[in-house]
């Protein structure tokens, strides 16, 4: 993929993000039931409510178009949320390289006070 086309989804990636956090903060908060899942397998994310949701949200954006413009990250298999800067990592890697590398895209970004990797993990067939 070129520099030119990850640059070009980044930004669209950036700019749906940016447009659908408004949808959500239209939603009725009483409306919401907590999720129902294992506890063990919750990240930050799922256990807390954010008080910067606008912050957070461009975090989110943020760390996500820099992993989809990283070369050495497969920035579609990596789900990003973030509670209170606090940016929690899922979904499953090739190498340990991608999973480190992910991480640290995801501290160099302003804003950003802790990352949770706990649910990104290291696919079996590449350790």
């Amino acid at each position: 993929m070129s520099t030119t086309t990850r640059t070009l989804l980044a930004s669209a990636l950036t700019l749906g993000l940016a447009l659908s956090s408004s949808a959500a903060f239209a939603q009725d908060a009483a409306a919401k039931s907590p999720p129902k899942t294992d506890h063990s397998a919750m990240t930050h994310a799922d256990r807390h409510d954010s008080n910067e949701p606008v912050t957070d949200s461009w975090i989110t954006a943020k760390v996500k178009a820099d992993l989809l413009a990283s070369s050495n990250v497969p920035g579609t298999e990596v789900k990003v949320e973030t509670v209170n800067g606090v940016v929690s990592l899922s979904g499953t890697v090739a190498t340990k390289a991608e999973h480190d590398k992910a991480i640290a895209t995801a501290k160099g970004i302003k804003g950003v006070t802790r990352v949770d990797a706990a649910a990104l993990k290291v696919s079996a067939a590449k350790r």
